[in-house]
C-alpha cells in the first residue's frame, strides 16, 4: 500500500502558503494522525513551509512514536510539558513568523500560552485546513473504512440472532460490543445507540435499561473503527411482529434511503443530497418527522467532512465518503432510521455497507 504521508505533507504546504502562514501548528489528533500516523492521546506538530515537521511527544510513547512515524517527522520527547518545549521547536527567526493555529481544536488556555510567547512569532486562527484535505479519501483509506464497514455488519448479523424479547438495551448494546472487539475492532468510534419501542423516537438516545418488547422497534446505530478509520451504520428492526403502520414506515424510509444512496454524487452540493430523500419523506406525509440531515462524512473521525444537510452549500469532494441516513421519527410511539455509508467514486456512487435493509423480524 503506498504511503501517501508525503503528499499530504505537501497538500498542507500548498494550502499554508496560499492562506499566507509561514508554518502551521497542528493540535487535532486525528490531523495529526493523517499526517505523521502518530495515534497517541498527546502530541504537537509543527510543519513549516520548507523544514521537516517536528512531533512533540512525551515519555509514553517513545517507542511507538517511532514505529509510526518513522522519518516522516523529527520527533521531541518533551519530559516535562509539550507547551513547554514548543517553544524550543518554533521555526526561529529575526523576522515575524506567521504560524497558523487550529482555532477549533485550541483551548482558550492554550491559545493564552501562545499569545504569552515573544512578538517574533505572528499567531493567526485557521478552520478546516487539514480538515478540507481529509474529506477525499486516498487507496489506502478507503480500504481500511471497507474492512471497518465489514466487521461492523459481521457483528450485527452475529448479535440479532442472540436477541430475545427481555434483554435491556444496555445488554444489546453489550452483545453487539463484544462482538465488534472479537471481530477485529479497535474501539467503538461512538458511543452505541440502542433504542426500543417509543425511545427510538429519539435520534441519538443512549442504551438504557428498558427491556425489548415484543411489537415494537428496536433501533440500532453503531460503528466499527479499524486501524483509526470509521463505519457507521444503522438498522431497524421489529420485536417478534410487525404491524401495517410499523411496516409502512420503514419502507418510506427504506426507499429514500435507497434513492439517495443511489443519487448522491460528488460535485453537488449537500443540500442538494439532501433533498434527495428529504423531499421522498415530506411527499409521503411525514417531512415533519424528519428534523436532523441525510448525512455526514466519515473517515478518522465518525463526524468529519462534508455535510449532506439542508444548510449545506459546499459540493461533495470527489472521494470522500459520506453516511446517508433519514430517518422519521414519531414522538410517543418509536422511530425509523436506516443508514449506509456511500463512497463518492468518480463513477459514482459505490455503497460499501452490504446489511439487508428490509424490515426483519427479530427476537
Amino acid at each position: 500500500m503506498e504511503d501517501c504521508r508525503p503528499q499530504r505533507l505537501a497538500a498542507v504546504r500548498a494550502s499554508m502558503t496560499e492562506s499566507g502562514f509561514d508554518a502551521l501548528l497542528v493540535t487535532s489528533l486525528p490531523n495529526i494522525r493523517y499526517l505523521t500516523g502518530f495515534s497517541g492521546s498527546a502530541a504537537l506538530l509543527i510543519v513549516s513551509a520548507s523544514a521537516p515537521p517536528v512531533l512533540l511527544t512525551d515519555f509514553r510513547y517513545q517507542e511507538q512514536v517511532v514505529d509510526e512515524v518513522g522519518g516522516h517527522a523529527l520527533v521531541r520527547i518533551e519530559p516535562s510539558s509539550l507547551w513547554a518545549g514548543l517553544r524550543e521547536a518554533l521555526p526561529n527567526t529575526d523576522d515575524g513568523v506567521r504560524i497558523a493555529f487550529e482555532s477549533a481544536h485550541l483551548l482558550h488556555v492554550d491559545f493564552q500560552r501562545l499569545a504569552d510567547m515573544p512578538t517574533r512569532w505572528q499567531w493567526r486562527g485557521c478552520v478546516g485546513l487539514v480538515e478540507a484535505l481529509r474529506e477525499r479519501k486516498d487507496a489506502g483509506e478507503l480500504l481500511l473504512i471497507r474492512e471497518a464497514v465489514r466487521i461492523a455488519e459481521a457483528a450485527l448479523d452475529r448479535t440479532i440472532h442472540e436477541l430475545r424479547v427481555g434483554l435491556t438495551e444496555r445488554q444489546v448494546a453489550g452483545i453487539l460490543e463484544h462482538h465488534l472487539r472479537d471481530l477485529g475492532s479497535d474501539a467503538t468510534p461512538f458511543e452505541t445507540i440502542v433504542a426500543s419501542g417509543a425511545r427510538a423516537a429519539l435520534p441519538h438516545a443512549r442504551a438504557s435499561t428498558r427491556e425489548l418488547r415484543a411489537g415494537e422497534f428496536l433501533l440500532i446505530d453503531f460503528g466499527a473503527s479499524y486501524e483509526g478509520y470509521c463505519s457507521d451504520i444503522t438498522r431497524t428492526f421489529a420485536l417478534k411482529s410487525v404491524n401495517a403502520e410499523m411496516q409502512e414506515v420503514h419502507d418510506i424510509v427504506r426507499e429514500a434511503t435507497l434513492s439517495a444512496s443511489a443519487g448522491v454524487r460528488a460535485g453537488m452540493r449537500g443540500r442538494d443530497a439532501d433533498a434527495i430523500a428529504r423531499g421522498y419523506i415530506e411527499a409521503r406525509g411525514f417531512g415533519e418527522l424528519f428534523g436532523h440531515s441525510l448525512g455526514h462524512g466519515i473517515g478518522l473521525e465518525v463526524h468529519e467532512g462534508p455535510r449532506l444537510a439542508r444548510t449545506a452549500e459546499a459540493p461533495l469532494v470527489p472521494g470522500s465518503v459520506v453516511t446517508i441516513e433519514p430517518g422519521i421519527y414519531r414522538p410517543g410511539w418509536g422511530g425509523v432510521r436506516i443508514e449506509d455509508d456511500v463512497h463518492l467514486a468518480d463513477a459514482g456512487p459505490d455503497v460499501l455497507t452490504t446489511f439487508p435493509r428490509e424490515l426483519m423480524v427479530i427476537g
